[in-house]
């Protein structure tokens, strides 16, 4: 079975990505606009990609009626804005916030997020979520009428007290119950996990006793 992407409609190829490309990190992005109206909204179209700069990338759509959705509107007035991580205390406060609701309406209040000042940027930071960052935009491409990708650079990690190891850097994942993004209603949590031992070339030839030529 195949699936040639020129035939298809954006609706049936999101439909075909979305369903197969899981579980996908979810930025909850809290931004603010020139009034102090706080905004939060969450999208899955996202990921680091680089830690030479520090690099994220959101993918945002329009609204349905062809405007921008605040999110990417504020992005492109001031550049600046905080990717909020959801675990599953968060879930459901974040689904509040993925409503279209209007520009005039406060999203933290609506949600009943707690704002916590950024360090370096105007938008707040979401006190209740596991891991923030603080970003400040490096490029929006666009790609058609309807969707942008915003690459920007992450300035600042927040992240919950007992969660990372100060000296080590490493995670403590059981405390850390985060969620991804599936398709539709649904999500699912990080619960069960396994490891695979990476290995050097050496290493696997030796084991299986293979040489070149074999």
């Amino acid at each position: 079975m195949e699936f040639d992407f020129g035939k298809l409609t954006s609706k049936d190829r999101y439909k075909l990505l979305s369903s197969t490309v899981i579980p996908r990190p979810i930025a909850l992005v809290s931004t603010i606009d020139e009034n102090g109206v706080l905004n939060a909204a969450p999208y899955s179209f996202f990921n680091m990609f680089a830690e030479e700069p520090a690099t994220c990338v959101l993918g945002i759509q329009k609204r349905p009626d062809g405007k921008y959705k605040d999110t990417s509107s504020l992005i492109r007035k001031s550049g600046e804005y905080v990717i909020n991580l959801v675990d599953m205390d968060l879930a459901e406060s974040m689904n509040i916030s993925s409503i279209n609701f209007d520009p005039e309406y406060d999203e933290f209040d609506l949600a009943g997020f707690t704002p916590v000042a950024s360090r370096l940027i105007a938008p707040p930071r979401i006190k209740e979520a596991p891991v923030s960052f603080e970003c400040r935009r490096t490029v929006t491409l666009q790609l058609n009428e309807e969707r942008d990708l915003v690459v920007g650079e992450v300035l600042t990690m927040h992240a919950r007290d007992g969660l990372i190891d100060p000296e080590t850097l490493y995670l403590d994942r059981e405390k850390y119950d985060v969620v991804g993004r599936l398709y539709a209603d649904l999500y699912a949590p990080l619960r069960e996990v396994f490891s695979l031992k990476s290995s050097t070339q050496e290493e696997w030839l030796e084991k299986h006793n293979k040489k070149v030529g074999d």
